[in-house]
């Protein structure tokens, strides 16, 4: 047998074994991992720093809004990438914009509520948040959930 005719069959033999070796150990099921229930309690870390606390915050809103209209979280954060996703994700769960947004309203208090009862953030600052969260312009207030949403796509 020639040397080149030695190498090809090895390589065939190499490529065969490793797609059974795959295939053995799982590699021909997949199956994509379901999205978190968005309604259920996660547990708050203990943050270090305002971007981690921020994360988590952006998380919580996105659990509250999403839980309250019955999508996943991440059907909602993506919807709120604009205001024209935000409309196209309204029409197709048959709510207004404005259903939409005060879920977005509503789920800031309830993240606010759980950073405060985790020590995550004083009752001074929990305050202020709220107050932010019912009366800041829903355009600001995307803006800034927009901005804290890109540390979590990083």
């Amino acid at each position: 047998m020639s040397r080149p005719t030695l190498v090809i069959g090895s390589a065939v033999a190499v490529s065969v074994a490793l797609v059974f070796t795959y295939a053995a150990l799982g590699g021909g099921r997949y199956s994509a991992t379901p999205a978190a229930n968005p309604c259920a309690s996660r547990e708050w870390r203990s943050p270090h720093g305002i971007e981690e606390t921020l994360q988590q915050v952006a998380l919580s809103t996105a659990d509250g809004a999403a839980c309250d209209l019955g999508v996943s979280r991440e059907e909602l954060v993506l919807a709120l990438g604009s205001d024209a996703d935000l409309d196209r994700f309204a029409d197709k769960h048959h709510i207004s914009h404005d259903e939409a947004q005060d879920a977005v309203r509503k789920g800031l208090v309830r993240a606010v509520d759980d950073a405060e009862q985790a020590h995550a953030i004083g009752g001074g600052t929990a305050s202020a948040l709220r107050g932010i969260a019912d009366h800041l312009p829903m355009g600001v207030l995307l803006a800034v959930l927009r901005g804290a949403y890109g540390f979590l796509l990083r």
